[in-house]
């Protein structure tokens, strides 16, 4: 019998050590957009027990983007939240000017901010499909303008960081796979993919690294339809050869890892972080 006809939603887990972090980080300033909720919360706050100081940015949740930074600080490190729309370039480029004045520089930036607004494509309105490409798309090449040139202005410093920056943009597997009804948020994806590939080939040569991440089925407040009740869990699993849902601790991990030097030599990579569901499983049984 397979883990999800055992097991409840709520009732599988990631399985990983609960144990104390290294402190990989240690002196590295770090941006998270979209940080009070979901993979950004759980991702700010692993930066900050990894040692870094953590910049929570939102847009909407005054109080949750406060919970997130009390939580940060626990670890002993500094963190402020800081309310911006990614889309907005003048919001951007105050919010990264603040983090050099408060913070000294910027190590890390996590281009996690984005949003979904389904519909059928027959049915997408123009302010459907803006909506998702200047959150997804255009915030994440704001933000990373932006860092890409304090990383340039600072260039690396060896007791830091073997990098001069680090920039994680955070896609999704339907920058690989299709998805019907949701073409506005597919699009960004693929072209975070692209972004992604294409700055990370122009700024290597200046040991600046950047790579994504491409989560599969999370368990986040954006997809609770998904997961929450044993029927949609079910059905949910037959996309997940590995047999649970990620939690947003699995993205957070990853990002860890890839915004420390353990990760030195990887570039402009894909990480599908997805329990297998870009194996395509609906292929085991020989299509």
């Amino acid at each position: 019998m397979t883990v999800q006809d055992t097991k409840a939603p709520a009732e599988v887990r990631s399985g990983a050590p609960d144990t104390e972090p290294r402190q990989l980080l240690r002196g590295q300033k770090a941006l998270v957009t979209g940080a009070n909720s979901g993979i950004g919360k759980a991702t700010a706050i692993a930066l900050g027990r990894a040692g870094a100081d953590v910049v929570v940015n939102y847009v909407v949740g005054d109080d949750s983007a406060e919970a997130v930074v009390e939580e940060i600080r626990r670890s002993g490190v500094k963190a402020y939240a800081h309310r911006a729309d990614v889309s907005n370039e003048d919001q951007v480029t105050q919010m990264f000017a603040k983090m050099v004045a408060e913070l000294g520089t910027v190590d890390i930036l996590v281009n996690n901010a984005g949003r979904q607004k389904d519909a059928k494509f027959t049915d997408m309105t123009l302010a459907d499909w803006n909506a998702v490409i200047s959150v997804n798309l255009t915030g994440q090449f704001l933000c990373a303008r932006e860092a890409v040139r304090e990383f340039l202005r600072r260039g690396i410093v060896p007791s830091v960081s073997a990098a001069a920056g680090k920039i994680i943009c955070m896609s999704s597997v339907h920058e690989r796979i299709p998805w019907a009804g949701h073409a506005n948020y597919a699009a960004s994806k693929g072209g975070i993919m692209m972004l992604m590939k294409s700055i990370a080939q122009e700024f290597a040569p200046h040991r600046i690294r950047i790579n994504s991440i491409a989560p599969g089925a999370i368990r986040t407040p954006i997809n609770t339809e998904a997961w929450n009740t044993p029927e949609a869990y079910h059905s949910l699993m037959a996309l997940v050869p590995y047999g649970r849902i990620g939690e947003p601790d699995d993205i957070a991990r990853t990002a860890v890892w890839l915004a420390c030097d353990e990760s030195d030599y990887l570039v402009g990579a894909t990480l599908f972080v997805d329990g297998g569901m870009t194996l395509y499983p609906g292929f085991t049984e020989n299509g």
